[in-house]
C-alpha cells in the first residue's frame, strides 16, 4: 500500500512538474509577443518620451516651417474664409467656414474639391473629407507665432482632443500627406513628408516644448 502511494505521489509530483514548466513557458511565450508588440508600436507615449527641451525646440523649427507654408495655412485661416493660391489670398468664391468646416447651407467643400486633385492648372485640389478646420476648434495657423503654435498644437482644448498617441498619427493624416502633392502649379513645403514627419515625432517625443516667445 505504502509503494502505490508513493508511486501515486511521484506520479502527482512529476505532473504538476509538467504543468508548472508549461505555464512558465506560456507565460514567456505571451510576454515575448507583448514586448515584440509594443516595439514595433511607434505611438506608445508612456515609454518614448524623454525630454530633451533644445532637441525639442531644434525640431519644431522644422515643423513650423512646414505649418506656416501656403499648403497649412491657406486651410487654417484667422478668419472663417479659407485662403487660396501660393499668395494666400482669399478664395475666389467667398465660402465660409461653416460649424462643421466643410461649408454653408449649398457651398459646401466637397461640391468642388473632390476626393483627388483635378488635372490642369489652377483647377481645384482635392482629398477624400476636405475641409477647414470646426467653428468651435478653429486651429488657426495664420499669422502664430512659433510659440503660440506649438502651446496651440498640444492643448487638448484647441486640437481636437488629440493626446500623444493621436498626434504622432496625425502626421499621416490624409489631408496633411496631401499638401505634398498639391496638384500642378502649387508649391510644396520646405522639406519632404518624412522629414516633416521625423520633425514632429522628435518634436512631441522629446518634450514638445514651444519656442520662446
Amino acid at each position: 500500500m505504502k509503494i502505490l502511494n508513493n508511486i501515486k505521489s511521484k506520479g502527482t509530483y512529476k505532473l504538476a512538474l509538467t504543468l508548472s514548466a508549461i505555464g512558465l513557458f506560456l507565460t514567456v511565450l505571451v510576454s515575448a509577443f507583448t514586448i515584440d508588440s509594443r516595439s514595433e508600436n511607434t505611438l506608445e507615449p508612456d515609454a518614448r518620451v524623454k525630454k530633451d527641451s533644445i532637441q525639442s525646440v531644434e525640431a519644431f523649427k522644422k515643423v513650423y516651417a512646414v505649418l506656416q507654408s501656403p499648403r497649412c495655412v491657406n486651410c487654417h485661416p484667422s478668419g472663417d474664409i479659407p485662403l487660396q493660391g501660393d499668395e494666400r489670398k482669399l478664395h475666389a468664391m467667398f465660402p465660409k467656414r461653416g460649424p462643421e468646416g466643410k461649408g454653408m447651407l449649398t457651398m459646401k467643400c466637397n461640391n468642388c474639391h473632390q476626393d483627388e486633385n483635378t488635372v490642369g492648372l489652377k483647377t481645384p485640389p482635392g482629398s477624400p473629407n476636405w475641409h477647414l478646420p470646426p467653428a468651435d476648434m478653429k486651429m488657426v495657423f495664420e499669422g502664430k507665432s512659433a510659440h503660440e503654435l506649438a502651446k496651440q498644437l498640444v492643448d487638448r482644448k484647441q486640437n481636437g482632443n488629440k493626446d500623444l498617441k493621436a498626434l504622432l498619427a496625425h502626421a499621416d493624416d490624409g489631408l496633411v500627406k496631401w499638401g505634398w502633392e498639391p496638384g500642378e502649379g502649387r508649391t510644396l513645403p520646405p522639406i519632404s513628408h518624412a522629414a516633416f514627419k521625423k520633425a514632429w515625432i522628435t518634436w512631441l517625443t522629446t518634450g514638445a516644448y514651444a519656442p520662446t516667445k
